[in-house]
């Protein structure tokens, strides 16, 4: 099961001790601040997390799987994620 918003806003409240419009507020604000840096194409490093970053996809060549049709896949950025080695070695239980 994944981790939801929900569960991040359940997890503020219970933790911090926030009433749980204010944990809403919080969680809302951090992850527009995350969505607006990547936008504008800087790169996110979250210390002991991970980093986001925005690279950029240039125009190739491609084919439609149903039909087999070649196609032109137009350039468009992306977001990559690179988790930490602390975050690794927790998720591997070293």
């Amino acid at each position: 099961m994944a981790l939801t918003k929900q569960d991040i806003v359940e997890k503020i409240c219970g933790k911090l001790g926030f009433p749980k419009k204010q944990a809403t507020t919080i969680a809302e604000a951090l992850l527009e601040l995350i969505k607006s840096s990547l936008e504008s194409g800087e790169d996110v490093l979250v210390s002991g997390f991970g980093k986001f970053c925005v690279k950029k996809k240039t125009e190739r060549k491609g084919r439609n799987p149903a039909t087999g049709e070649d196609a032109i896949l137009p350039a468009r950025r992306v977001v990559t994620f690179k988790c930490s080695g602390k975050l690794r070695d927790k998720v591997n239980g070293i």
